[in-house]
């Protein structure tokens, strides 16, 4: 179904992507810092023997990791988080930064057991009470589901709401409203359909995946409705016509038609054990659903039947170890993958004739092996050094822990897959 045509390395590990919303551009946010825009490959075959993907811009814009990044409705302005708690935002044609917002700070505390406490000298007492202050809660997912309206996700589980008209400094910008739709952190965040009632035709309505759990949440009325334990970690959402897909770590899709809450629709195991469903994207205008998994592949879904069927056929490989961290499609039609130290960008040949002549492959193999200046993108500032190995590290052990400790917490059970609160 989709072919390779164009391959591109980073330097550092991939920890987030955006794909524009109306020009064929990418935005990539690394383990290092960097934030970085591509400029795809035309689509056009007259011109694919000169086309690579190109940088428009690059630069060391957190210090520590950038966890997420997301463009605004109309792709004017770039968002990116960071694990320096600092979010930025950026003219998405020139990389510069126009404003800042400061992710509030997580109070942890931790409270010795009695036994503990009596066991402590008073020096450790003081400097156990002079730790429980605040600190920095990192970003999980960005997401600007209207051109005034900012939503951000932090590891301790808080999902803030920012309202973009404000006129709000780097020390004084507070989210307008907080919630804490699941026990962990936010894994995805997917905007639903507009009702035909709405005037504005932009989504009021979201769905965000985190731990065991779905919510469904309104911009006005904050946390609607909550699901009940699903017995283990959800990962990744999208909407495909009408329908909720939810993607969890066992590789299994649930599905809902927005809107009718009460009762999954369907369920559809994507692979059998060891690969999970990190990232899901709607497929154009069909009744389709791509999954990015944690082996590295790519499988295809087909909605539009009675019993949604797995496209083995049509399954590619987008590396041999790295999970797929990044997918979705350009304003083009074309897939774009990311994961591990690199980006693939997939032409769609369903429907082709099967038979294509020798110039077309000559020029795919081509563009496969071509890359626009590996090292020459760096900014001055770049010494080759990644501090965030650490973090690396971190975020590649994340899911292991968590996927554990939902295994724990189940026991076994089988667990209804019902939304609560609504008839």
């Amino acid at each position: 179904m989709f072919n390779s045509i164009c391959t591109y390395p980073i330097r550092s590990d991939l920890f987030a992507q955006a794909i524009h919303p109306a020009s064929p551009l990418l935005a990539l946010g690394l383990a290092s810092g960097h934030v970085q825009l591509q400029r795809l490959p035309s689509s056009d075959p007259t011109e694919a023997r000169n086309s690579t993907i190109e940088t428009a811009w690059r630069t060391r814009r957190h210090r520590g990791s950038c966890r997420s990044l997301c463009f605004d409705h109309d792709g004017e302005h770039l968002f990116s988080a960071g694990t320096d708690g600092i979010v930025k935002v950026a003219a998405t044609e020139t990389g510069q930064v126009a404003s800042k917002i400061a992710v509030p700070l997580h109070k942890y505390i931790y409270t010795p057991t009695p036994a503990e406490a009596l066991s402590m000298e008073f020096a450790e007492l003081f400097l156990w009470l002079g730790n429980n202050s605040d600190s920095i809660d990192p970003p999980s997912v960005l997401h600007a589901p209207t051109p005034k309206t900012l939503l951000l996700s932090t590891d301790s589980s808080a999902l803030y709401l920012y309202d973009l008209r404000a006129n709000s400094t780097f020390t004084s910008s507070k989210p307008q409203q907080t919630h804490h739709p699941h026990d962990d952190y936010v894994s995805s965040i997917t905007p639903l359909p507009p009702t035909g009632n709405s005037k504005s035709g932009f989504c009021k309505q979201w769905a965000t995946t985190g731990g065991s759990t779905i919510a469904i949440l309104d911009i006005r009325q904050g946390v609607l409705i909550k699901s009940e334990d699903q017995g283990e970690e959800i990962l990744s959402s999208c909407v495909v016509d009408g329908k909720l897909v939810v993607g969890s770590e066992k590789g299994a899709l649930r599905i809902w038609q927005v809107g009718s809450w009460d009762d999954n629709e369907q369920t559809v195991a994507v692979v059998g054990k060891g690969a999970s469903a990190d990232v899901l994207a709607a497929v154009g205008e069909n009744q389709m659903v791509a999954v990015g998994l944690d082996d590295g592949c790519v499988r295809f879904v087909d909605l539009s039947r009675k019993k949604p069927k797995v496209l083995h056929e049509t399954e590619v490989r987008h590396d041999e170890v790295e999970s797929v961290l990044g997918l979705g499609f350009e304003v083009e039609g074309r897939m774009i993958s990311g994961g591990g130290q690199v980006v693939k960008v997939w032409e769609d040949n369903y429907g082709a004739d099967d038979e294509e002549d020798e110039e077309d492959e000559d020029i795919r193999a081509m563009n496969n092996k071509r890359v626009n200046g590996f090292g020459s993108d760096e900014d001055g500032s770049e010494n080759g050094v990644d501090e965030s190995s650490e973090e690396e590290q971190r975020q590649r052990k994340r899911k292991k822990r968590k996927r554990n400790k939902s295994k724990n917490q189940s026991g076994g059970q089988q667990h209804v897959v019902a939304f609560k609160g609504m008839d």
